[in-house]
């Protein structure tokens, strides 16, 4: 039985990774702080407790190990890559969890492909391209064998329903209180989200392939959908309505809605991947899981454990609907230009 280390493990998209391995036969362990209690790991699989930042500690249990595949979800920067290089040597292949934050927004081109220039505007982004670096350059100059995943928005029952505006899941009780919800710009701005249950097809399919080897995979299905579309796909999940309100991107920033969510390093933008390069080279990544299907799920789950947050909490977000609705009328009872 092939033996499989996920650095990390009960997160958003590791938890579905460590599912998936188990169906499909590999012996599986999970290395972590085991501060994150996962009710959804199985029963089998193996956790060696311990923390990344250790490294000479971590660096020496992995060798010792002696795994044959390694799949990495807490790589953030450089000194954890070459970390990672000492103590992977002699895995077959690692897989490292990079962001598609790589690429920044300032694209020469659309869908953005694998070997388009990185330019990363946040510190997240930064670290994930530094780390890829250095893994590129172990691979060139000795051979490491890493791959290198770029997940797009992936959603799932750990981190819930992102939104184009705001904090994850807000949106969820604007919608059930009858608020409006924020758009940023028209709305129409198109981005490509992934249920964690067919991200995880992607990490477990590039094992064993070495054609895989060397080289970076946005992990994105075909086609994409705009913010305004999504959040009618969860107002229809939820059995509700409610109006959209259109924000300028330039209004949020100034107001502080870059530290609330991404809406103004990507959601705010034009951010369509190209799923060509692993669709070719990962069959087994073909994913079925339909967006309202998912948000079902999810919205369920969220209720259960107590994640949909309190809107109430949040009276700029209501403020600024208002101020939009009310804008729409200045016009009224104007018949001249």
């Amino acid at each position: 039985m092939k033996r499989v280390v996920i650095v990390g493990g009960t997160g958003n998209i590791s938890t579905s990774i460590t599912r998936l391995l188990v169906r499909e036969g590999y012996d599986v362990t999970c290395f972590n702080r085991g501060l994150t209690h996962a009710e959804e790991i199985p029963g089998c699989v193996r956790l060696l407790q311990g923390d990344r930042n250790d490294r000479a500690a971590f660096e020496e249990l992995m060798l010792r190990e002696a795994f044959d595949y390694a799949i990495d979800m807490i790589c953030y920067n450089g000194e954890d890559a070459q970390s990672d290089i000492r103590a992977f040597r002699g895995v077959k292949q690692l897989v490292y969890t990079s962001t598609a934050c790589v690429y920044g927004v300032d694209y020469d081109y659309l869908p953005v492909d694998e070997t388009h220039p990185l330019r990363p505007i946040t510190p997240y982004g930064t670290g994930k391209a530094e780390a890829e670096g250095v893994f590129m350059e172990a691979w060139r100059s000795e051979g490491f064998p890493v791959t290198i995943i770029r997940p797009s928005s992936t959603y799932g029952n750990q981190v819930g329903l992102v939104g184009n505006v705001g904090e994850n899941n807000l949106w969820i009780d604007r919608v059930r209180k009858g608020k409006p919800i924020l758009l940023c710009g028209s709305g129409n701005t198109p981005h490509q989200l992934l249920h964690v249950d067919d991200a995880a097809k992607g990490y477990v399919g590039t094992l064993g392939k070495e054609h895989c080897l060397g080289r970076a995979y946005n992990l994105v299905r075909e086609g994409f959908i705009t913010w305004r579309q999504f959040h009618e796909t969860g107002m229809r999940a939820l059995g509700r309505t409610t109006e959209m309100v259109c924000v300028p991107l330039e209004v949020l920033e100034a107001l502080g809605y870059a530290s609330r969510g991404f809406t103004t390093t990507i959601f705010g933008y034009n951010t369509i991947y190209d799923h060509r390069r692993i669709y070719h080279d990962i069959p087994e990544f073909r994913p079925t899981v339909g967006l309202e299907e998912g948000m079902r799920g999810v919205i369920a789950y969220s209720d259960a454990h107590g994640m949909i947050p309190d809107s109430d909490a949040w009276p700029m977000d209501d403020m600024l609907a208002e101020y939009m609705l009310s804008a729409r009328h200045l016009t009224d009872g104007v018949t001249g230009r």
